[in-house]
C-alpha cells in the first residue's frame, strides 16, 4: 500500500474516468496528488475524495492546450509539495468523423487537447523533474487507436498516434540525456467512462457492439488503466522508458 510513498504527482483530466481513477489510486498508494482539469467543480470533488481517505491532494485549474495553465498547475504543485515525480498526462477528448466528414477546426480541437496538451506536460513536467535532479516518470495516455487505425477516427487516431511517438521522443532525449526521467505511453482499449458512454448515448446496443471489440468479453474499468500507470510510475519500472503499455481486453491481439 506504499508503492509511491513519499512521490508526488500531477494528473491532467482528473475530475472523471480514467484521471480520477489514477488520482484517487496513486493517493491510497502514498503519493501526494496534483490534480488537474477544467471542470473545477469535479476537481475539487475528487480532491475532497482523496482527503476523505487520507490522503494529500490539490487542485489546480488546468486547460490542457494553454502553456500558462501549465506552468502555473506546476507553480502551484512545487509550492505545495516541494518537488514533481510523476506527471500523468491524461486528458483528452473523443471525435468521431471520417478524412472527408472532419472539419478542419475539428481537427485542430482535437489535436490542440490530445497531441498539443501532452507536449506541454511532458516538456514542464521534465523541467519540473531536473529541478530535484533524481529522476522521475512521465505517463502519457495514448490509446488502442494510437496502434491502429478506424475509418472514423481520423483527428483521434492522428492525436493519439502522435502521442506515441512523441513519447518515445522525450524518453530518449531523457535517457540520453542521463536525466533518470523515464517516458512511457498507455493505450487503453474501450474503458466505461463518460467520455465512452457519451459515445453510445448509453444505448444498450451500441454498448454491446464496444464490447464485441474485445476478446475478454467486456469493456474495461478506469481502475484496470490506473493500476498500469502506478506501476509505470513506480520505481518497480525503472528499466521500462519509450515503451508501450496496452490494456486492451485483447482488442489489438486480433
Amino acid at each position: 500500500m506504499a508503492r509511491v510513498a513519499g512521490k508526488v504527482a500531477i494528473v491532467s483530466g482528473a475530475a472523471s474516468g480514467i484521471g480520477k481513477a489514477t488520482a484517487m489510486l496513486l493517493a491510497r498508494e502514498g503519493a501526494s496528488v496534483a490534480v488537474g482539469d477544467v471542470k473545477e467543480e469535479d476537481g475539487r470533488k475528487t480532491v475532497a475524495d482523496i482527503e476523505a481517505a487520507g490522503g494529500k491532494a490539490l487542485f489546480v485549474k488546468l486547460d490542457v492546450r494553454m502553456e500558462n495553465d501549465w506552468k502555473a498547475a506546476i507553480d502551484a504543485t512545487l509550492a505545495q509539495f516541494g518537488r514533481l515525480d510523476i506527471a500523468v498526462n491524461n486528458a483528452g477528448i473523443a471525435y468521431s468523423g471520417t478524412v472527408e466528414s472532419t472539419s478542419y477546426a475539428d481537427w485542430q480541437r482535437v489535436q490542440a487537447i490530445n497531441l498539443d496538451g501532452v507536449f506541454l506536460g511532458t516538456k514542464y513536467a521534465i523541467e519540473a523533474m531536473r529541478k530535484h535532479g533524481d529522476g522521475g516518470s512521465v505517463i502519457n495516455l495514448s490509446s488502442i487507436e494510437g496502434l491502429v487505425g478506424d475509418p472514423t477516427l481520423a483527428a483521434y487516431n492522428a492525436s493519439k498516434g502522435g502521442v506515441r511517438l512523441f513519447t518515445k521522443s522525450a524518453a530518449l532525449h531523457c535517457a540520453k540525456s542521463g536525466y533518470g526521467i523515464r517516458v512511457n505511453s498507455v493505450h487503453p482499449g474501450y474503458i466505461w467512462t463518460p467520455m465512452v458512454a457519451g459515445l453510445t448515448n448509453e444505448e444498450s446496443a451500441a454498448r454491446q457492439k464496444l464490447v464485441d471489440l474485445h476478446p475478454i468479453g467486456h469493456l474495461g474499468e478506469p481502475d484496470d488503466i490506473a493500476y498500469g500507470i502506478l506501476y509505470l510510475a513506480s520505481d518497480e519500472s525503472k528499466f521500462v522508458t519509450g515503451s508501450e503499455l496496452v490494456i486492451d481486453g485483447g482488442y489489438t491481439a486480433q
